[in-house]
């Protein structure tokens, strides 16, 4: 195996290296011409490169654990995913071209890819200039609102029509659904915060009259942050969500007040927080989590009270607001396909909602967080968050 210049880091093979096990000519003129890149946003063949040209009945314990039709699949790469996550394989059959995934620790599973290599890079070609906002997407930069996003969504939903006879499989189809829903709200450049995300975006997801804005007396004295103030004031929080539910029968409480007023006698207040006065509640998740904004920072927390712990949840009420709002579409997505993308895609969906999150607000992704609310439950396939 051979690499070009450093600066590309294209691997390609040899005639020889690829002896009988890729007998598909156009693949064999790839492989043993442009190469392919070592890693990119989505995917990379660095295995190529560290491990050689590998059979899966290799890869694996052997070819009794396999059916006949795979022990020949090559394992050429994976699918980057989010940290935490375990490792797809990319397995190319040798004799039609065809690409597919596994995990290696169950291989029969296989799911459908790509019907070609070049159509593979050029799906992840394409869906990393979506990212960037550049090549084909690049009309798109500053540009932001769910007409936007739709538009993104359309345009990267009919290219890889083109090369599927309009059957995608799942990860490009919850990758052209769920990836431009990062353009749906913009950098924050008038509130304050992360984001500028307008009122009519609640609004038209969770329905007139279901998005709780506040006045100036539900606000406890401590909560000083006037991004976070007018961002309650104006554009608000949805009452009931994916997990969260908004507090709004009594003037939003700081954490001490809440376990001392309304909950008296329930929790020892020696295990809350130091700074709990300066924690407001706007809410609380599930399993015993309350959602608390830190009345002079604005950033936003849950409370476990199992663990008597806080984590980091998400950047500011902005970003907040685009979880809620990201999980609410998602789901109706879902439903408008079927199930599709839970029922045969669920982790690749759940890695596709993370990296849409982490686009817009880092909090909590970023790879040296132990744990995570959001981004464990999106995990959680038996649960059905998603």
């Amino acid at each position: 195996m051979s690499t070009t210049d450093a600066a590309v880091a294209a691997i390609t093979l040899t005639e020889h290296e690829l002896g009988p096990y890729v007998t598909h000519a156009p693949t064999r003129g790839l492989l043993t011409g442009p190469g392919l890149p070592c890693d990119g946003d989505l995917l990379t063949f660095a295995p190529l490169r560290t491990a050689g040209l590998r059979t899966l009945a290799d890869a694996t314990d052997g070819p009794a654990r396999l059916a006949e039709e795979l022990r020949d699949r090559l394992v050429i790469g994976e699918l980057l995913g989010p940290a935490g996550m375990e490792t797809e394989s990319i397995l190319l059959d040798g004799g039609t071209g065809e690409i597919t995934t596994a995990y290696l620790v169950d291989p029969s599973d296989s799911r459908p890819f790509a019907p070609s290599l070049a159509t593979l890079l050029r799906f992840a070609a394409v869906t990393e200039e979506l990212a960037g906002l550049r090549g084909r997407f690049a009309s798109f930069a500053d540009h932001y609102g769910t007409e936007t996003a739709t538009e993104a969504s359309r345009r990267l939903l009919a290219l890889f029509e083109e090369d599927t006879d309009g059957d995608v499989p799942p990860y490009w189809k919850a990758a052209a659904l769920i990836r431009p829903l990062s353009l749906a709200a913009g950098p924050g450049r008038d509130s304050g915060l992360t984001l500028d995300v307008p009122a009519r975006l609640l609004d038209q997801e969770f329905g007139h009259g279901r998005v709780a804005r506040f006045e100036e007396v539900d606000f406890p004295a401590t909560l000083t942050h006037e991004p976070t103030r007018r961002f309650l004031r104006e554009t608000g929080l949805p009452e009931a969500a994916v997990l969260f539910h908004l507090d709004t029968d009594v003037p939003l409480p700081t954490l001490t007040e809440y376990y001392t007023d309304e909950r008296a006698g329930e929790y020892p207040l020696d295990e809350l927080p130091a700074h709990s006065d300066h924690l407001i509640r706007l809410g609380y998740l599930v399993e015993d989590n309350s959602l608390v904004v830190d009345g002079t920072t604005g950033a936003v927390l849950n409370f476990s009270e199992p663990e008597a712990t806080l984590y980091p949840l998400n950047t500011d009420v902005s970003t907040l607001a685009f979880t809620l709002w990201l999980l609410h579409r998602e789901r109706a997505i879902d439903v408008d396909l079927g199930g599709e993308l839970t029922t045969d895609a669920y982790d690749q969906l759940a890695a596709t909602m993370i990296q849409v999150l982490s686009a817009v607000d880092p909090t909590g992704t970023t790879t040296d967080a132990d744990w995570h609310y959001w981004t464990e439950l999106f995990q959680d396939e038996a649960g059905g968050v998603l």
